[in-house]
């Protein structure tokens, strides 16, 4: 378990309010436990209705149940961003914000180069362990991450769990089958 990895809920935590249906993207792992944002569900949130200085219209992402008072953001663009630190190749999370507002409005940082967050998902090292024996995860360690990231993330938790043999029985059921047909309607 590392930095980057992606972690998808297992359809047996629907009940979860936090992380039914989660994509996470771990973004730090240290010896305290492991830091990540839910990449796949919009907030009600966007930029212009947080960020008066950003004159430009952002989706703003649930990340997770930790701090949601806070905003963070993930980015492919080191480049523009200073003071970002990797996740993997191409991923960075966090940089100078103030830059960020400038780049965004000079429409230098684009939709697809940025994603943000209010909270992130936190575990300690034991606690994420434990969950992945019990199989609430299902975890991807070299996953690229391509412009779905920044784009129709959305689609990642369905799409993920078709394409995955060991869960087809769990998504044939009735009430699966039922969420599955409407989100394809989406």
């Amino acid at each position: 378990m590392k930095k980057g990895n992606i972690l998808y809920a297992d359809p047996t935590l629907n009940n979860d309010l936090n992380f039914s249906r989660s994509v996470v993207i771990l973004v730090e792992e240290n010896n305290v436990g492991y830091v990540g944002f839910i990449i796949n569900k919009k907030s009600i949130y966007s930029t212009l209705d947080l960020i008066p200085e950003i004159k430009e219209n952002f989706e703003i992402f649930d990340g997770g149940p930790v701090e949601k008072e806070n905003l963070y953001f993930i980015h492919n663009v080191p480049d523009l961003i200073k003071n970002s630190i990797e996740i993997k190749e191409n991923l960075y999370w966090g940089g100078n914000f103030e830059h960020v507002v400038e780049l965004i409005n000079k429409k230098k940082i684009k939709k697809n180069n940025i994603k943000f967050f209010l909270g992130y998902s936190g575990w300690n090292k034991d606690q994420l362990l434990n969950e992945l024996e019990t199989k609430s995860w299902i975890i991807s360690e070299d996953e690229k991450l391509d412009e779905k990231t920044f784009n129709d993330s959305i689609y990642l938790w369905k799409d993920k769990l078709i394409r995955s043999e060991e869960h087809t029985s769990e998504l044939q059921s009735p009430c699966n089958l039922v969420c599955r047909l409407l989100l394809e309607k989406k």
